[in-house]
């Protein structure tokens, strides 16, 4: 009998392959042991999945740390998890913009008889909601490190790898929360952001755990690193007006634009719809 994933020659009685690890499969594919095999892979306690995402909640120094380390069997691995996450985010904004489209308005953001936002189309960010969230990664990384420079106890891709995974366990974490809360009701971008606040003191709690950090201490590097943010912020936003005004468009918003309550709206919901 050969394994069928290494084709190495197996015992009569093996269960497993002793090359490869492979469990050996020896009966037809019925619908019981496909619920089988999906169960021992991703509802029982001990498998990797639910063990990772336990895990970054409970003792997130153990979980980075280990693949940092070198330890890549106990865990699930950062690129695998992130792309677990990144295909449960694509997932909860179908199901939201496809069924519950009512729940991505900003009416919340419209004062009392005054004039309707400005708001501009998102379809575009959300299509590429992937490749943006891939983008920042690396940014934030190195705001981290900057935040961390005197406690040189990462380097930058490890500083990477830290980010990487708290993105992938909150936005996996969002997709229930936002799932739920838009299907009762609930408008995704109001509690979006209050998630992403959430998010912030999640990132504060692990690198509070993997240095590890005093409450003050932590409370101060995350000030610093919201500081740096914020800076960067800034300076984009400068150079966006900059190209703006030398293109020309700046002065045609300015004409849109033709109350500054009717400004503010507009600015405040741009900044929604980057979010």
């Amino acid at each position: 009998m050969e394994c069928k994933n290494c084709t190495s020659q197996l015992h009569p009685d093996a269960h497993f392959c002793p090359n490869c690890g492979a469990k050996v499969i020896r009966n037809r594919l019925t619908i019981k042991n496909l619920w089988e095999d999906f169960r021992e892979q991703f509802l029982n306690y001990d498998n990797k999945l639910l063990k990772t995402y336990i895990g970054l909640f409970t003792k997130p120094a153990d979980v980075i740390g280990s693949y940092i380390n070198g330890t890549r069997k106990k865990y699930v691995n950062v690129l695998s998890y992130y792309a677990i996450a990144l295909t449960l985010t694509g997932f909860q904004l179908f199901i939201v913009r496809k069924f519950f489209p009512e729940a991505m308005n900003l009416d919340f953001v419209m004062v009392d008889n005054g004039p309707k936002p400005v708001i501009t189309d998102a379809d575009w960010a959300f299509d590429y909601h992937g490749f943006f969230s891939l983008l920042n990664l690396p940014i934030y990384a190195l705001v981290a490190k900057w935040s961390f420079i005197k406690l040189k106890k990462f380097n930058y891709t490890e500083h990477l790898v830290i980010m990487t995974y708290a993105a992938a366990q909150f936005s996996i974490t969002n997709f229930f929360i936002l799932t739920v809360s838009t299907m009762l009701g609930g408008n995704y971008f109001l509690i979006g952001n209050i998630a992403n606040l959430l998010s912030m003191i999640y990132v504060a709690y692990i690198y509070k755990k993997i240095y590890p950090l005093t409450l003050s201490q932590i409370i101060l590097r995350t000030l610093l690193f919201l500081t740096i943010v914020f800076v960067g912020v800034i300076l984009a936003g400068v150079a966006q007006l900059a190209y703006l005004y030398f293109s020309g468009d700046l002065q045609q918003m300015i004409e849109d634009a033709k109350n500054a309550q009717k400004a503010t709206s507009y600015i405040f919901t741009s900044l929604i719809n980057w979010t």
